[in-house]
């Protein structure tokens, strides 16, 4: 009965696909919300988005309105929000927890303190409330995020947590109905883009547990989410004809505006950057100027590299150095091609299992097509690796990232392809505490000496297809050990770890390192499984 509740909900939910969707804060605030976020009143910039309002958001901009200017008035911005806005909770979403020195049972115990209800609608607040119960990353991720929800979902099956992992699936499905796409996360700040597309692989993941039956249940959902990402169901141009006529895709935030989440920094870096008609941020703010041609762009693809999921890293960067020279749409990226190539697959395989031979032929043939350019374009040969490709310029780009085994990961490359970039990966991005993102230090979080865990879960579930079982295990257990070392040290899971000295903390990026940590977790129980696996510990490499 439930979930046939569940879907005549979601089916409801579609009809708003058209319809007029929520505003984010900066459209509902306007001058107030400019003035808050440069102002820094609060360190994060993503704490006033999150804030709900004490009553009509109307009022209390007019009341601003009223008082910011007037002389007869003591004005004090920060006092001004403390008595209109309820900032959301403070408290740590993971409390150092030393108690359990055993690292499974610590995540295990720590699912439910992630764990979500279903949310309840709050007039004013950013938050588009789900229908059913998730889990979030934690610390200053309040919300669900769409691929991170992935890696968690590895952990929830090792978890035996399947009704959790299928409630958030159906939340995703919500959400491809009422807007059209799975946004970065539940926010209508984040409405603009979505993250690297894993539905498809939820879905297989679900398969494992429940049978096919699955495929057809989501089908519909599947088919939509294909639908934007080939730019029919929004404002996005997400889709790029390559010279020889076959058809690529990048990334690309469908607003160009600063973040909402992260506005002074967004502003910061494009009023600071040398274009030729730059506006300064204090002329913006005085006479509400108009960004200027150059600033859109940047904004554009500060937006994008955050639906990249990578931000910031130097694979986006046009210098390989600096963010001013972030060029995100100019890349076709090799990772979410993949994940589209697997999408396509998976849409072939449901409209079999639906016996629907023509459109199961198509996306075969689509897949196919996408494979082919993948290996065109994207197979560097000077590198002996998978890089990133250039619309500008027309070239492969040499920078070595972890996104450069996706194709191992969804089955693309090779067999002599899969040899070299195997090569190439244990030379330039195996490290003490496991796989580094790229060689590149920038500052960035996206960069050294950073490790990630759902970069770590590619590598090695790309080695493991095309046979390299050691080298898998050698980089899965390096990645375990680091974590293993910062809970004993700290009693905390962290989103991110320093994988080249293990002695140190991950830094980079415009927050501080957050504990909880979703994917950090879903990683680490299947990796110890993978670990303990009788049949990949004792296989030989062909």
């Amino acid at each position: 009965m439930k979930k046939i509740l569940f879907f005549l909900f979601t089916m409801l939910a579609g009809i708003s696909i058209f319809a007029q969707q929520p505003l984010p804060p900066d459209k509902i605030y306007g001058q107030l919300f400019t003035a808050v976020q440069m102002a820094q009143i609060f360190p994060d910039g993503k704490t006033f988005v999150d804030c709900v309002p004490k009553r009509d958001p109307k009022d209390i901009v007019a009341d601003y309105l009223k008082v910011k200017n007037n002389p007869a008035v003591r004005f004090s911005l920060k006092l001004f929000v403390d008595n209109n806005f309820t900032q959301p909770s403070a408290k740590r979403v993971v409390i150092n927890d030393m108690s359990e020195k055993d690292v499974s049972q610590h995540i295990k115990k720590l699912w439910s303190t992630l764990k979500r209800d279903a949310d309840k609608n709050i007039d004013g607040s950013s938050l588009l409330p789900l229908p059913s119960s998730y889990i979030v990353p934690g610390g200053r991720f309040r919300e669900i995020y769409y691929w991170d929800s992935y890696f968690t979902m590895l952990g929830l099956k090792e978890s035996g947590e399947t009704q959790v992992m299928e409630n958030m699936i159906n939340n995703f499905s919500y959400l491809i109905n009422t807007y059209g796409h799975i946004p970065n996360g539940n926010c209508s700040y984040y409405l603009s883009r979505s993250q690297p597309p894993f539905f498809s692989m939820m879905v297989d993941l679900l398969a494992t547990v429940k049978g096919d039956e699955v495929y057809k249940t989501y089908l519909p959902a599947l088919q939509k989410e294909y639908n934007y990402w080939m730019d029919k169901t929004a404002k996005t141009k997400h889709n790029v004809k390559m010279p020889d006529g076959s058809t690529l895709s990048r990334y690309y935030d469908r607003d160009d505006v600063p973040r909402q989440e992260s506005y002074k920094q967004d502003v910061d870096a494009a009023t600071k950057n040398d274009f030729s008609k730059a506006v300064s941020a204090e002329a913006w703010m005085k006479d509400e100027s108009k960004f200027s041609k150059e600033q859109k762009t940047m904004f554009r693809n500060l937006r994008s590299g955050a639906e990249s999921g990578w931000d910031f890293s130097s694979r986006w960067f046009a210098d390989e150095k600096n963010i001013a020279s972030i060029q995100t749409t100019n890349i076709i990226p090799v990772d979410l091609n993949c994940l589209l190539y697997n999408m396509e697959k998976v849409l072939a395989k449901s409209y079999a299992l639906k016996n629907d031979v023509s459109n199961e032929n198509n996306f075969y043939k689509k897949a196919a097509a996408r494979k082919a350019a993948i290996l065109k374009y994207c197979w560097n040969e000077k590198q002996n690796f998978f890089c990133d490709y250039n619309i500008v310029s027309k070239k492969k780009n040499n920078i070595i990232t972890a996104a450069g085994m996706f194709p191992l990961f969804t089955n693309i490359a090779s067999k002599e392809q899969a040899t070299a970039t195997t090569e190439t990966f244990k030379n330039n991005l195996l490290k003490p505490g496991g796989v580094a993102t790229t060689n590149n230090n920038t500052g960035q979080q996206w960069d050294a000496p950073n490790g990630w865990a759902p970069l770590q879960w590619v590598a090695v579930k790309g080695l493991i297809n095309y046979g390299e079982n050691e080298l898998a295990k050698d980089a899965a257990s390096r990645w375990i050990s680091v974590n293993d070392k910062v809970y004993a040290a700290t009693g905390k899971m962290m989103e991110k770890y320093n994988v080249e000295d293990i002695t140190k903390e991950a830094g980079g990026g415009e927050y501080p390192g957050q504990d909880g940590f979703g994917w950090t977790n879903g990683v680490y129980l299947a990796m110890k499984k993978f670990l303990s696996d009788p049949v990949i510990i004792n296989k030989k490499q062909d």
